[in-house]
């Protein structure tokens, strides 16, 4: 598959000469983010998210296991993501690329490690029976910060979905239909986001948030960081070789945490608006 042709040199001066003005090819600010659109499937924990023309779709599922040995009274959650070569012509089929692999074991560090799903809570029989959620992230269309857009759609999938009430009499454990009972949310500790910010060669260029596939690739280094609106921080990654100073840093927190606050309240409000048509009892 032939991969996609580097941005030529006039274009990459125009790109330049813009941002050093703070102005964006796609008519944002530095620090403007493209507003996500999500939708949700039929099925509970299904969600897709769109920013821009970059899309990801995000599925939770669910089933009941033995727990492991060293964690009896935990449930599993394991994320399996991937990048579809339909979502640019970077990517091949059965050979993972690099990005593929950052953007696997980032959605790990934000959405499992940083514990935003009690695992107790998924105990049903301490050593006996836990709940087993596989949340699958697939990459439909690559327009650029892929990664941004695949934790959201993977919070938002696990804040949609409800597990099936179980009722436990002795040793006999009941798995009830919705239909029988209301479903249960699942207990999550915090909601974090990720945010992606871009820097380039010339350190008198200011960094833009969000980048787009084109500032993706002039960029000499990115710096993405995982939060929630409380000012928790999950993660801190920087790739590349830009330096930066720890009053840069603390700078691009404080953005962030301001972003994870709008952020919340646009996935809190669609996540109203998609009970509120369901018509269905929900806990």
């Amino acid at each position: 598959m032939p991969r996609p042709p580097s941005p030529s040199i006039p274009e990459k001066e125009f790109t330049y000469g813009a941002l050093k003005q703070g102005l964006r090819l796609d008519g944002r600010l530095p620090l403007e983010l493209r507003t996500p659109t999500l939708s949700f499937g039929p099925d509970l924990g299904w969600v897709e998210c769109a920013m821009g023309k970059t899309r990801v779709l995000a599925q939770v599922d669910g089933k009941m296991v033995k727990p492991t040995p060293e964690r009896p009274l935990e449930g599993i959650i394991t994320i399996n993501s991937e990048i579809s070569p339909m979502a640019s012509s970077e990517y091949e089929p059965g050979r993972p690329s690099d990005e593929e692999v950052t953007m696997t074991r980032m959605l790990d560090k934000v959405l499992r490690r940083s514990d935003a799903v009690d695992k107790e809570s998924l105990c049903v029989q301490a050593g006996q029976r836990v709940w087993h959620l596989r949340l699958t992230i697939h990459c439909l269309a690559d327009a650029g910060n892929l990664l941004d857009c695949a934790c959201l759609a993977g919070i938002v999938a696990l804040k949609h979905y409800r597990r099936p009430e179980v009722e436990v009499v002795g040793d006999e454990v009941t798995i009830h239909h919705p239909s029988e009972r209301a479903p249960v949310s699942l207990s999550l500790h915090h909601t974090p986001y990720c945010f992606t910010f871009a820097y380039f060669p010339d350190t008198s260029t200011q960094a833009v948030l969000d980048p787009s596939l084109l500032e993706q690739r002039l960029s000499a280094g990115v710096l993405s960081i995982a939060l929630n609106a409380q000012r928790e921080l999950c993660v801190v990654q920087k790739a590349g070789g830009v330096p930066l100073a720890p009053d840069e840093v603390l700078r691009i927190v404080d953005i962030a945490v301001q972003k994870a606050k709008e952020l919340n309240t646009l996935v809190e409000r669609r996540l109203q608006e998609d009970w509120a048509t369901r018509h269905v009892e929900v806990r």
